[in-house]
Parts: C-alpha cells; structure tokens; sequence
C-alpha cells in the first residue's frame, strides 16, 4: 500500500458538507432569527391573556425565551437534516428533467460536469425545501404545544410559572422530538 494523503479534493469537500449535520451560515442565522421571533411570541400570550406584568417578570421572560430559542433553533437544523434526504429522493426526477433540458443547449460542457450541476441543482432545491418545512413544522408544533400546555395542563399555576414551564417544556418536547430518524 502506498503512502496516500487522506485529503479530500474540493469537490468531495462540498459534497461531504451537503450530507452533513452542519448548516451554513446563512442558514444558521435564518434558524436562529425564527427561532427567537416563535419563542418571543408567548411573551405577548401571557402578558395580554395571563396578565403577567412586563415589566417584573422581564427576566424570567428573556431567559426561558434565549434557553427555547436555542432548543427551538436545535429542531429546526435536527428536522432539516432528517427531511433534507426525502425531498432530494421526491424531487430528483423533476430536477433532473429541468436541467437537463436547461443544459442540452450547452454542447461545451461535459456529460460529467452536466451530472455535478444536476447534482447541485438537487441539492439546492432539497436545502431549500427541507429548511422551510423544517421552520414551517416545528413553529406550528411548538406554539401549538405552548398554547395546550399553557391553557390546559398547566391552566392551575401562577402566570409566571406557568410561562417558565409551558415554553420551557414546549422547547424541550420539540428538541426531543426533533432527534427522532422518522
């Protein structure tokens, strides 16, 4: 056996990152700004409906908000990347008509080189797809587990505690849930 670098070229790099966990920037900063925006909306439900004042329980509001903005930012990137695999699967065929009537004109470029911008392409709808069902699906999940938990089960509880333990328990159900593989 030879001595052989390990090192992956530029081309594998990008496409061992497209199937990773990680999530870019942009998508990072995307995740966390919703997650912050869903997670501050019960501030509104209790202080207008509860009757908590703003004003002394403002700290517990920022802390249980940042802590559900974090967990509610975790589903989403857990969500995307279990999602991201099926779309690209449902979506191949469709993708793949698209550019490759797109490309037929450009007698230039390779069939090998056609093949990587199908590829991309793939990719690029499958990101897009998975990111907004991810953000669509864990929203809708966690304000729906707030308001139940909030209004039902925990309906008996000061306003106060009844915010740290709803949104709280809401982030945490969400998270959990989000590490599932189905």
């Amino acid at each position: 056996m030879s001595n052989k670098s390990k090192a992956f070229t530029r081309e594998e790099e990008l496409l061992l990152q497209d199937f990773s966990r990680n999530v870019s920037t942009k998508s990072s900063a995307l995740f966390y700004g919703n997650a912050f925006i869903v997670s501050a909306i019960p501030i509104w439900l209790f202080w207008r409906i509860h009757m908590i004042d703003l004003y002394s329980s403002l700290i517990s509001f920022v802390v249980v908000t940042l802590i559900s903005t974090y967990l509610v930012a975790f589903a989403y990137k857990n969500t995307k990347f279990v999602l991201k695999h099926k779309v690209a699967v449902k979506r191949e065929d469709a993708v793949t008509r698209e550019m490759t009537k797109k490309l037929a004109e450009d007698k230039k470029m390779s069939k090998k080189e056609k093949d990587e911008r199908i590829l991309w392409k793939k990719n690029e709808v499958a990101d897009y797809e998975a990111t907004t069902f991810s953000i669509f699906y864990n929203n809708a999940l966690f304000l729906a587990i707030v308001i139940f938990a909030s209004f039902y089960v925990l309906k008996s509880f000061t306003p106060a505690f009844n915010y740290i333990l709803s949104v709280g328990v809401a982030g945490g159900l969400l998270a959990l849930l989000s590490t599932g593989t189905q």
